[in-house]
């Protein structure tokens, strides 16, 4: 109890909150190096996972890559960098780039398998061409589970950026790193919690994205379906028995 308590008062401290250093400029350094990756680990993964999804061919050889890539793990990726390129963000950058790429690649194919072949089969009768369906067909389809990839990369990332405290002053991760050299837990415990905030308010802003990014017309469908289940089950059961129903 008196560990939490002792973060608390680290939270509240005004000495926490201004300066170098301080907590807000922790949570733009964390917030900034989490979008780096993310926008670097995008633009790799969903045009590969994109097109495997689209043509259906190399998807074995993704999921083996992207199998691999989960196993790999992150500080010794992190620390294998640091000794090659030296202190610095760059070894940090790279190995939350590879921790990334795995939960978007199987967003963006999975996402584009989960069109029905039937509607790209109709947009191609009308005549559209294969950017046109992956465009208008296929992307705004696929885009509730795309993001659902992205939000998991998202909090991945943020979670794991605070080792880049481990080689470079930066982030969040500097508070749990700096505690624990100074055997300050309140200032780990502290620094922890801030990771755990940082990360629920951006799943919660995801989650409303994930909603969002539905098309209308598939809400539409959803809600009609959702709303005509019942009174067909209400109708089924207090439907009458024929006597074709009887023989």
């Amino acid at each position: 109890m008196s560990l939490f308590l002792d973060a608390i008062a680290w939270l509240t401290d005004p000495a926490n909150w201004t300066g170098a250093g301080s907590i807000p400029q922790r949570i733009v350094e964390h917030l900034w190096i989490s979008a780096v990756v993310l926008v670097i680990a995008a633009a790799i993964a969903l045009p590969v996972g994109g097109a495997v999804g689209h043509t259906g061919r190399g998807r074995e050889p993704v999921v083996m890559v992207s199998g691999g890539l989960r196993a790999l793990p992150t500080l010794g990726v992190l620390t294998l960098f640091a000794l090659w390129l030296g202190i610095g963000l760059r070894a940090p950058v790279i190995a939350l780039v590879i921790l990334a790429i795995p939960p978007l690649l199987a967003g963006a194919y999975a996402g584009f398998e989960s069109v029905d072949r039937r509607t790209i089969d109709a947009a191609r009768a009308v005549g559209m061409r294969e950017l046109q369906i992956v465009g208008k067909v296929e992307l705004p389809l696929s885009m509730p589970i795309v993001v659902g990839g992205i939000r998991s990369a998202t909090l991945q990332i943020i979670a794991t950026a605070t080792l880049a405290a481990y080689v470079a002053d930066f982030g969040l991760g500097r508070f749990i790193f700096a505690g624990l050299k100074t055997r300050d837990y309140g200032e780990m415990l502290g620094g922890s919690l801030l990771v755990i905030i940082l990360a629920l308010l951006v799943d919660g802003c995801f989650a409303v994205t994930q909603r969002l990014v539905v098309p209308a017309g598939v809400r539409a469908t959803r809600t009609r379906e959702l709303r005509s289940g019942p009174t067909r089950s209400r109708a089924a059961v207090g439907k009458p028995i024929t006597e074709g129903n009887q023989q």
